[in-house]
Formats: C-alpha cells, sequence, structure tokens
C-alpha cells in the first residue's frame, strides 16, 4: 500500500486522537437528560458517565501499547475502535444508570487503542524534529475538538435526542476505522514485532517506581489528572444549577477550550528558558491562589457578576495549568526510561488516569449546589502536587 501525503496523515492521526476529547466533551451538555431519566434520584450519579469512561480508558492504556508491539498498529486501533463501537451501542440502548456506565467503561477501553497506538505509529515513521512538527500539528487540530464537541453535542441532543449523542460517536469513529484501514499502511513490519510479556510489563513498572524522579512524577501527574477530571465532573452542573447559564454552557466550555488550548504553546517557548519544573512549580501556586480567591468569593455570597465570573477564570485556569504541566510531567518521568520508553508510556497514562479517577470520583459526587467541594478538592490535590514537586531534584535546577 503507497504512503500517503503528510497533510493526510495528520489529519488522519488527529481523527484517532479526537476520539478521547469527543466522548467526554461531547457528553457534557447532554449529562442532565440522562441524569432525569437514567438515575433520577440522584441525579449526581450522571457525572459518573464521564469518569467511568476515563477509568476504561486508563485501564486499556496498560495494555494496548504492548499489544500493537506484538500484533502491529492497524490490528490494534481497528479491534480498539469495534470494541469502542460496541460500548456506544450498549450505552445508546441503556436502560439505567448501571448499564450506562458498564458501557462506558467498554467505550473507554476500545477508544485507549487510538489514543496510545497513534502515537506510536507517528514515531514509526518520524523522529527528532520531525516528529515534534507532526505532533505540533496534529495537536493544533486535535486541541479544537474540546471547544467544538460540547456544541456538537448541545444540537445533536436538541435534534435527536441524548442516545443520538452515542449515534454520534460511532459515525465518527467508523469513518477513522475506515479511513485507516483503506489508506494508512501498517508501520510496524513483522520482523520488528516484540513477543507479549507480563514479565517485562511488571519489571518496567517496578524500575519506573524504583526511580525517584519518575515515581514524584507519575503521583504529580496522577493529582494533576485529578484535578482536571474534578473540574470536568461538575462543571455542567455549576453552569446550570448554580448560575443558571445551562443554555450557553456549550459556547462557555468552547470559549474556554480554547484559551486553554494556548498553554502548549506558551510552554514551548518557556520550557527552554525556564525549565520544566520551574514552570510546573509556579503553575500549582498559581492554582493555589486562584482556588482561594473562587472559594473566598463563593462562601462571601459575592455579587452574581463577580462570582460567576472567578468560577469560568478558575475554570480556564484548571484547563490552562494542565496544559503547562502534564506534558513536562511526562517529559521528567520518561527522562531516564528510554531503554523501556514504550512500556513507561504506557505505564504513566494508565497509572495517572486510574488514580486521577478515584480522586475525582468522591469529590464529584459531593455536588452540593456550589463549586466548593471542587475549590477543596483542587486546593488539596495541588498543594500536595506543589510540595512533591519540590522533591524532584536535577542537575541545574534549583
Amino acid at each position: 500500500m503507497k504512503r500517503i501525503s503528510q497533510t493526510e496523515f495528520i489529519a488522519l492521526m488527529a481523527m484517532l486522537s479526537a476520539t478521547i476529547a469527543f466522548s467526554i466533551d461531547g457528553m457534557l451538555p447532554a449529562l442532565p437528560e440522562i441524569g432525569q431519566e437514567l438515575t433520577p434520584e440522584n441525579l449526581n450519579l450522571a457525572q459518573l458517565i464521564l469518569t467511568s469512561f476515563v477509568l476504561g480508558m486508563g485501564l486499556g492504556t496498560m495494555f494496548t501499547g504492548p499489544l500493537s508491539d506484538r500484533y502491529g498498529r492497524k490490528p490494534i486501533i481497528i479491534g480498539g475502535t469495534i470494541l469502542y463501537i460496541i460500548g456506544c451501542i450498549a450505552a445508546w440502548l441503556a436502560s439505567n444508570i448501571e448499564i450506562m456506565l458498564a458501557a462506558r467503561v467498554v467505550q473507554g477501553l476500545g477508544a485507549a487503542a487510538p489514543r496510545v497506538v497513534a502515537m506510536a505509529l507517528i514515531r514509526d515513521l518520524y523522529s527528532g524534529a520531525n516528529m515534534a512538527r507532526i505532533m505540533s500539528f496534529v495537536m493544533v487540530v486535535f486541541s479544537m475538538v474540546p471547544a467544538l464537541a460540547p456544541t456538537l453535542g448541545h444540537y445533536i441532543m436538541l435534534g435527536f435526542g441524548w442516545r443520538a449523542i452515542f449515534a454520534a460517536f460511532i459515525l465518527f469513529s467508523l469513518i477513522a476505522m475506515l479511513w485507516l484501514w483503506c489508506r494508512q499502511p501498517e508501520t510496524l513490519a513483522p520482523e520488528n514485532r516484540r513477543p507479549l510479556s507480563t514479565k517485562a510489563l511488571g519489571s518496567a513498572v517496578a524500575e519506573m517506581f524504583a526511580h525517584p524522579t519518575a515515581r514524584l512524577s507519575i503521583l504529580i501527574q496522577t493529582l494533576t489528572f485529578g484535578m482536571l477530571f474534578i473540574t470536568l465532573s461538575s462543571t455542567q452542573q455549576i453552569f446550570d444549577i448554580t448560575f443558571g447559564q445551562g443554555g450557553y454552557f456549550h459556547l462557555w466550555f468552547g470559549g474556554i477550550a480554547i484559551v486553554a488550548s494556548s498553554a502548549s504553546l506558551l510552554n514551548a517557548r518557556l520550557v527552554v528558558r525556564v525549565g520544566m519544573r520551574a514552570i510546573i512549580k509556579a503553575m500549582y501556586m498559581a492554582q493555589i491562589v486562584i482556588t482561594l480567591v473562587m472559594v473566598g468569593i463563593t462562601l462571601l455570597n459575592g455579587p452574581y457578576w463577580l462570582a460567576f465570573g472567578i468560577y469560568v477564570f478558575w475554570t480556564a485556569s484548571s484547563f490552562f495549568q494542565a496544559g503547562l504541566t502534564i506534558g513536562n510531567l511526562n517529559a521528567l518521568a520518561m527522562e531516564d526510561m528510554g531503554h523501556i520508553a514504550g512500556l513507561a508510556a504506557s505505564v504513566i497514562a494508565a497509572v495517572a488516569t486510574v488514580g486521577a479517577v478515584f480522586i475525582a470520583v468522591p469529590v464529584g459526587l459531593m455536588f452540593d449546589g456550589t463549586p466548593i467541594p471542587m475549590g477543596i478538592g483542587m486546593l488539596i490535590c495541588a498543594s500536595l502536587a506543589l510540595y512533591l514537586t519540590t522533591r524532584i531534584k536535577r542537575p541545574g535546577e534549583a
């Protein structure tokens, strides 16, 4: 099969990677209606529709990388997409919240394949500066999805009901899968494939957690993902119930996503000059201050314009902070893991994602009509993350 053009390749990789963002952010406008239909006695349980997907994705991330090293990139992405579509069909037909949550875990397991293996596929074809350039273009396209997904979900729901959102997920994934199948050649030659080894995976986990910088970076990244999922879990309820902005939520969220997407560009400009750890520390300190202001204004019953304004700013700061920290934390964790890079990437993503779910779920379920539980959860996570960051010692950094 002939190699496709670089432009088509970037578009395909961006679409595969965007499955995650569409599956999370596209659901946000539908949570109130799903809650009313599937769990009217406890509307807060509708938040778990987001975190159950993330849990499945985190679990799947541990295995999709090694599986693609054994069987090739295309079969694993196609197999994961089929599993994702099965999960979408089950969610579409769900008659209660338990079936919905189980279906979302299956969706997440399937979505882990394009999430991880697309990056491996890029690594197969490009390296060094060329790979960084391709990844930058992919991330530019990818960053548009969180801005557009809630609006797409909003209008699909208005026109056809919330179940139709899962039909949109199926269509999106089918297009990406068929595009990959028909146009993209397999990039991992049979002679370069490695056997599956649970011993190698266990050894990689042990080595990473024995290495101080890698261990601390994974723990800090878990807290950072926890902060991100805390924000995501309750943000629709805050806009709707607390501030009466439910009808405009998709627009507010889109604007926040566009602002937050600039974080990666800022990081690219600063990281060489300032250093990874300095940027990470500064962002956690800023997050603590902004969160204290938001909690204080909420507790003092500040005027609507001020309370709503600081909440929007706080939400944007949470996503912006993630954009400036997660990539740097990945780089720190991987710094001395070049000899097990593929396994290490899977371990980092899986541990941080699954750990973050266990942080975010109890905080989300404590929603009381105000952003206070979110703020307290954020303060605890940011304070711990800041402390752990000070424990990382690298040559040439204070």
